[in-house]
């Protein structure tokens, strides 16, 4: 078990990959279609893509964290 201080890491680890994977993919289909060679090419478009996604997620969740605590409604 990951110990819970690396809640946060875990989360953008994992939820950076995911997304990656789903969106590189979609995009490599559309721009490429179903070719042979097709696994190659979504891989190289999925690990460029990750080491973007990684470090953007770190950052970005945060913000994004505090800009929805103050416009969604507390009761």
């Amino acid at each position: 078990m990951i110990p819970k201080k690396y809640e946060f890491i875990t989360f953008a680890f994992l939820i950076s990959f995911f997304m990656t994977l789903l969106m590189s993919f979609v995009i490599t289909l559309i721009n490429v279609g179903l070719i042979d060679g097709f696994g190659m090419k979504w891989f190289q478009a999925f690990w460029r893509a990750y080491v973007v996604a990684f470090p953007a997620v770190l950052t970005v969740v945060p913000i994004v964290r505090k800009i929805v605590n103050k416009v969604v409604a507390k009761h």
